[in-house]
This record gives structure tokens, sequence and C-alpha cells, in this order.
């Protein structure tokens, strides 16, 4: 992972620009974190909620 942000970085900091494809790639990158961490955190609320209604 961190050699992915050090290339991230160096992408951002070249001065001829970041291409197009960085920036989708870049996007990807984010989208499947995002994804991930919805995941999770989605499967946690719903024990969650689920060990409520039943003490209820």
């Amino acid at each position: 992972m961190l050699a992915l942000w050090t290339k991230v970085t160096t992408w951002l900091k070249d001065e001829k620009g970041a291409s197009m494809v960085e920036y989708a790639l870049l996007v990807v990158l984010i989208a499947i974190v995002a994804l991930v961490a919805i995941s999770i955190a989605g499967q946690e609320v719903s024990t969650a909620f689920s060990e409520i209604s039943s003490a209820l």
C-alpha cells in the first residue's frame, strides 16, 4: 500500500501534470476503498441493530 501511495504522490508531483488515466486510477482506488469500508461497516451496524432488537 505504501508503494502505491508513493507512486500516486510521484504522479501528482510530476511537472508534466497528471493524465486522465492517472485520475481514473485514483478514482477507482477510492471507490474500492469506499465499497470495502461500507461493506464492513454495514455488516457491523446490521449486527448491532439485530442485537438491540433481540434485547428489546
